[in-house]
C-alpha cells in the first residue's frame, strides 16, 4: 500500500505540537506528538480507518482496540467492516466481570489488534501475551503510526511472532513536517 501523503500531512499538522513537554522519561522535549487530537477529528478518523481495512487479515474474526487510543480506531474499523469490536484493557478488571477484554469471548477467535501509535511495542506485546493466555489467535496488530525507532523494517513485535502494519510510519510524518 502506498503511503497516503495527504493523510500524513493533516496528521502532522494537528498532532505535532511545538513548546515545552515533559516527557514520560522526565526529559524536556520542545516538540511533541499529541496522537489523540486526530483520534478526536471524526474525519480524521475515518479516513485512518479506512485505510485500516485494507490492512486487516482475511480471517479476522474480532478487532482488538487496545485502551486507550485503540479504542476510536477499532470501533471506525467495525463500523466500516462489520466486525465485532473487542476493547482490550492494560489489565483485567479487579471487579465485576474482572475481564481483561470487554465484548464477545475471545477463546479460540481470531483477533487482530488495533492501535494508534506504536514506538516500542510495550502496550501491544502485553496484549497480545494475555489474550493468547485467554486461547485467543493473535497474529497481526494493525496500527494508525508505526513510530519505532527502526522502522518498518525493524519490527519491535517479532519476540512476540506478531506481524505489525501500519497506516503511516514515523518517515511518512517527518518527510511532511520537513
Amino acid at each position: 500500500m502506498t503511503t497516503d501523503a495527504a493523510l500524513a500531512a493533516d496528521i502532522d499538522a494537528i498532532c505535532r505540537l511545538t513548546g515545552e513537554f515533559v516527557l514520560r522519561s522526565g526529559q524536556i522535549a520542545t516538540e511533541y506528538f499529541d496522537k489523540y487530537l486526530f483520534e478526536a477529528q471524526p474525519a480524521l478518523l475515518e479516513r485512518v480507518a479506512a485505510q485500516m481495512v485494507d490492512l486487516l487479515p482475511a480471517d479476522t474474526e474480532l478487532l482488538g482496540g487496545l485502551e486507550m487510543g485503540g479504542i476510536p480506531i477499532a470501533t471506525m474499523v467495525s463500523a466500516k467492516t462489520g466486525l465485532p469490536a473487542l476493547f482490550v484493557r492494560k489489565k483485567a478488571k479487579e471487579y465485576g466481570t474482572m475481564k481483561l477484554a470487554e465484548g464477545p469471548e475471545v477463546a479460540g477467535k481470531r483477533i487482530t489488534l488495533i492501535e494508534d501509535v506504536i514506538t516500542t511495542g510495550g502496550a501491544v506485546r502485553n496484549a497480545t501475551v494475555a489474550l493468547r493466555e485467554y486461547g485467543a489467535s493473535v497474529a497481526t496488530v494493525v496500527c494508525a503510526i508505526d513510530r519505532s525507532p527502526g522502522g518498518p523494517e525493524e519490527n519491535p513485535l517479532a519476540d512476540v511472532d506478531l506481524e505489525l502494519r501500519s497506516v503511516l510510519t514515523k518517515a511518512d510524518l517527518d518527510a511532511v513536517h520537513g
